[in-house]
């Protein structure tokens, strides 16, 4: 005999289907009529369970409840079902409990839908929260099904209540679930194949915020955060429909129907075309949406973390200067770390008295800062640093060398311009970098979005030259790079992918051209504009001659050495960019990776043994 839940998959599906023309739209209001379907098979569920067990069930001390998606009114097409079956502890015994949950998770096995459950008293709850982080923020978001109702709510207060006293001590380790997953998992936007739930910037971290925001600590962000978690449950939303089936992972295959459902495939382009397109332009829909939520999560969790240190009220900004109280609140300290720039509690902030509408170098002021301290700039900071009258056809010498300061510092590069990103910054510093923000690269051997993949390879960039030296060669007068030598480095790394746009067939010569432009917009020494330009155009030179030339071939050596004018210098510096270049991809097939990265032993040997024949020919 069929039970309440036998065709809810089926349902679950045709509710979802796309309009007529393929597009998915009204995404909420489906995710709304889904949940209600669900809820409405399970009651009707439990009624069955109820009159099915040879014993009496009672409309109080025993209910059934749903945590996860179900809860939060965020079901997908083929989302699993989180459902706990909960008792008082005395009203049904251990063996009542087991027969009634048989009667309940055998239908919805049998019904091809994946379930998570569990069997527990209020008491067992509660100890289960209190050290499993995962249940804990599961009940936080708690919905009655069937049975007593009020039970449900009494668990949920209370297990609420538990989280608000110990939200200050647990804050931690709610924190580092998220450094936990983005080491296993990555960042969304950066990532062409990404998991949009555990990544960072996907669903977990929105599921983190509501946690943060029921603990009291910080209140959680409206409007843009809002409109981008909806968008990226649409998203999810696809996948489902796509794979047909309950997954996160946004793979390869169904890429391009997702974008067909999302609406983003241009239907005046030919097939082939179209599809690319639109892939293309769901990774970068997928980069801003993530990018959106990681710093919302962010900057809700380092206002938690402050409350941590002010347990009496904040002393306002006013009174530095008009102070109040009785001098019973001590004033905040600021430790200055550059003209209007200060550290205040672990960020960057303003300093006090700054104007930032009238410093155009502020915010490269407050990146250098951030990144060479190794420090995060305060999000309100950020919005304010928008302010700062920043145009990219006015350098000065400060802005200039700020501007290489923050190219030059290393492993914190990455995390400031990200920061910067998020408010707009770099591309009011260089209009060019908006045709490469956020888009996947069509290579497959990257597994970076092309912006992210520049600042990993300049990221990698140093003082020190490459220590390669041809058989025959006199050794070096220097090991290490001039100030200008450096600084056209550092600007080929942040440029030399400038030139991978849609319709590019030579991405280098494309990016040698922009290169040449920005650098000299900039206002850098003429040298330094060449080298730096020479760099972008022949980034992929010594990769390609090291796997398709015959270093025994004096016309290889000799043209590699032509392509850089026979400067030793400039070898070097090809080398160190080359090998950045390339540490920065994802491991290809077939290779033994050594180092971080890509940079795999049989590679850095070509290309090592290449340059080795160019420096010979010089």
């Amino acid at each position: 005999m069929p039970s309440a839940v036998s065709d809810l998959k089926t349902r679950m599906l045709e509710l979802s289907a796309p309009d007529t023309d393929g597009v998915l739209r009204g995404g909420t209001a489906k995710r709304a009529a889904r949940t209600a379907l669900v809820m409405g098979a399970l009651v009707q569920l439990w009624n069955e369970a109820v009159c099915a067990v040879p014993f009496d069930v009672p409309g109080r001390g025993v209910a059934l409840a749903a945590v996860g998606s179900l809860a939060r009114g965020q079901i997908g097409p083929a989302s699993d079902l989180d459902l706990v079956l909960i008792s008082d502890g005395h009203t049904l015994g251990h063996e009542q409990l087991a027969e009634l949950a048989n009667k309940l998770w055998y239908p919805i096995w049998d019904a091809g839908i994946d379930l998570d459950y569990s069997v527990r008293t209020v008491a067992e709850c509660e100890a289960v929260t209190d050290h499993d982080l995962p249940a804990a923020m599961g009940w936080l978001d708690v919905r009655a099904v069937a049975g007593g109702g009020e039970l449900v709510m009494r668990t949920s207060t209370a297990i609420l209540e538990r989280w608000r006293k110990a939200a200050r001590k647990r804050l931690p380790e709610l924190l580092d679930s998220a450094h936990v997953r983005l080491k296993r998992f990555g960042q969304m936007p950066y990532v062409n194949q990404p998991d949009i739930k555990e990544s960072r910037g996907g669903l977990r971290d929105t599921v983190l915020l509501g946690a943060l925001a029921a603990s009291w600590l910080a209140d959680r962000p409206h409007g843009r955060y809002d409109a981008s978690v909806e968008r990226l449950l649409d998203v999810r939303d696809c996948i489902h429909m796509a794979a047909g089936k309950d997954t996160n992972l946004l793979l390869a295959p169904y890429q391009a129907p997702v974008a067909a459902m999302l609406g983003l495939a241009d239907p005046t382009l030919p097939s082939g075309a179209r599809e690319a397109k639109s892939i293309d332009d769901l990774q970068t829909l997928l980069a801003r949406l993530g990018r959106t939520i990681a710093f919302s999560l962010d900057a809700t969790a380092a206002r938690a973390e402050r409350t941590l240190v002010h347990d009496k009220p904040r002393f306002s900004f006013f009174q530095i200067r008009h102070p109040r109280a009785g001098g019973k609140r001590e004033a905040p300290t600021f430790d200055v770390l550059a003209a209007g720039v200060a550290e205040h509690e672990h960020e960057v902030v303003l300093a006090p008295g700054a104007d930032v509408q009238a410093d155009g170098a502020l915010p490269l002021r407050a990146a250098v800062a951030a990144a060479e301290h190794g420090l995060s700039i305060n999000t309100s900071t950020l919005l304010n640093l928008r302010r700062a009258p920043i145009r990219y056809t006015e350098w000065t010498d400060e802005t200039r060398a700020l501007f290489v300061r923050l190219l030059a510092t290393g492993d914190q590069l990455a995390r400031t311009w990200e920061e910067l990103d998020v408010v707009g910054l770099p591309t009011r510093w260089m209009p060019e970098w908006e045709a490469i923000r956020n888009r996947p690269s069509a290579s497959a051997a990257h597994r970076f979005t092309i912006d992210r993949h520049m600042l990993e390879a300049t990221a990698q960039l140093t003082y020190t030259r490459p220590d390669f030296l041809a058989a025959g060669v006199a050794p070096r007068t220097a090991e290490h790079y001039t100030s200008d030598q450096y600084t056209a480095l550092l600007l080929a790394g942040i440029l030399h992918d400038i030139g991978k746009r849609p319709g590019v067939t030579d991405h280098a010569r494309e990016g040698a051209r922009h290169a040449r432009a920005v650098l000299t917009r900039m206002g850098f020494d003429p040298q330094i504009v060449h080298w730096a330009t020479l760099l972008v155009r022949e980034h992929l030179t010594l990769s390609q001659f090291a796997s398709s030339r015959n270093p025994n071939d004096p016309e290889a050596g000799g043209e590699l050495a032509r392509r850089v004018e026979h400067d030793p210098v400039l070898l070097d510096m090809l080398f160190d960019l080359t090998r950045a270049d390339m540490c920065s991809l994802g491991a290809t097939a077939e290779e033994q990776i050594s180092g971080k990265v890509g940079w795999s032993r049989w590679r850095a040997q070509l290309v090592t043994t290449m340059a080795s024949v160019a420096q010979y020919h010089m």
